[in-house]
């Protein structure tokens, strides 16, 4: 059998000098190597934490998760793959485990066939040291006193109850690549836990592991089944969205980038819907994304279009072609993406540096607050010619609200003198 390839990209780890994440690292590495599994066979999903930063330095698929949730996702991950040979692989801290045991005692009572490491250095190493719910008793006495009496979660014991296939704990050392090549083979949930040193808010010394921590080493294997995947073939969701003919076509010559800016409620998220089915209409791609605060109905909004000739692969903009502001709330949001060579369509109200490039109209006082945006665009594109005319008229006249809008299309040609 030919020789595969680690899943390491370079020797030099990440973390702190002595940390022993760096030595199981290379454990897994060597495991799956000697289990011949490419690094393009493995999905590793990664926790918040310094046991994170594995990330990047793996040549294998990477997901990172949020705290504790880490699990979660690979059990997904899992319940989605339908090539079985594909190994899921969670790398998470004491503090991700117990953020997340709901998540781990879920999946090892699913018996889903996913291997966790578990990597326990008794602390919070990213954030200075502070205690987890693995952490020994012993330990807490200098950590947290207050805490020193609250026992540890035996996390192994926990998920052989729950129902995985093998649960497993070994201090950091030679043994941890056999345990990794056992959890590996095992069918089903597995998980190994590693007891390790933290150099920087731990303890340092392998003797300072076999005196503070409070469970042995241990390894239990139980002949349960696997869940097995089932998989349903179901219409795509997409089928339902709103499909926009291409009525006129006019190859735009360039990309666009777009901001909308405006007030909560003053129709910026609709206005940029419609300037960007314009573009579809018009035979355009188009993308349209919305900003706005978690009140909804007060500050900001923005919209983010992009209208290019060609496929759109990145829905960023950093600094826009075209800025169209209508209100003091959308300035103050966005002013700072802007430079000379933006253009900007702005309400006379506003109070806009003379070194900007720009045309002041009465968008509020011909449109009112929910109607200036919109009518902004119209004005735009007359204007500028970007796209005609009548490809904004009829993404409006599919709106439900088209006999509203339809008159702001009238104003922004008028402001156009056409």
């Amino acid at each position: 059998m030919a020789a595969v390839e680690s899943i390491l990209a370079t020797r030099n780890m990440p973390f702190c000098p002595g940390c022993g994440h760096t030595v199981v690292a290379n454990m897994l590495a060597a495991a799956l190597k000697e289990l011949h599994i490419p690094p393009l066979d493995v999905i590793e999903v990664s926790d918040i934490g310094c046991c994170g930063l594995i990330d990047g330095v793996l040549k294998t698929h990477t997901v990172h998760g949020l705290h504790g949730r880490a699990t979660a996702l690979a059990l997904g991950i899992r319940l989605g793959l339908e090539n079985p040979e594909k190994k899921v692989i969670v790398i998470m801290g004491d503090g991700g485990a117990t953020i997340g045991l709901q998540h781990l005692l879920e999946a090892a009572r699913q018996n889903v066939d996913i291997t966790v490491i578990l990597e326990d250095n008794m602390v919070y190493g990213m954030t200075g040291g502070q205690v987890s719910g693995l952490t020994p008793e012993p330990l807490k006495e200098i950590k947290a006193p207050p805490e020193s009496t609250v026992p540890p979660f035996d996390l192994v014991e926990l998920v052989h109850v729950a129902g995985a296939s093998y649960a497993a704990r070994e201090i950091v050392g030679p043994k941890v690549k056999d345990r990794l090549k056992k959890a590996l083979q095992t069918p089903g949930f597995a998980l190994v836990e590693i007891v390790e040193m933290c150099p920087s808010h731990g303890l340092k010394k392998i003797k300072e592991l076999e005196q503070f921590s409070r469970f042995p080493a241990v390894e239990n294997e139980t002949p349960h089944q696997p869940r097995k995947m089932t998989f349903q073939t179901r219409e795509s969701l997409l089928n339902h969205l709103p499909r926009y003919p291409i009525t006129t076509s006019t190859p735009l010559e360039r990309t666009y980038r777009i901001l909308i800016a405006g007030s909560a409620g003053g129709g910026v998220q609709s206005a940029g819907q419609l300037l960007a089915q314009a573009g579809i209409v018009a035979g355009s791609f188009a993308t349209k994304k919305g900003e706005y605060p978690i009140t909804v109905g007060t500050g900001f909004s923005v919209a983010e279009v992009i209208l290019s000739p060609a496929p759109i692969y990145y829905t960023g903009i950093e600094i826009p072609d075209v800025a169209i502001i209508v209100s003091p709330d959308g300035w103050e949001k966005v002013q700072h993406r802007l430079n000379a060579e933006t253009l900007l369509i702005v309400d006379q109200g506003l109070d806009i540096p003379e070194s900007f490039r720009k045309k002041a109209l009465p968008l509020q006082h011909t449109a009112g607050p929910k109607g200036a945006a919109l009518t902004g665009i119209a004005y735009w594109l007359c204007s500028e010619g970007v796209l005609p005319l009548e490809s904004l008229q009829q993404a409006i006249a599919s709106h439900p609200r088209a006999a509203l809008f339809l008159p702001l299309l009238e104003k922004g040609m008028q402001l156009a003198g056409q």
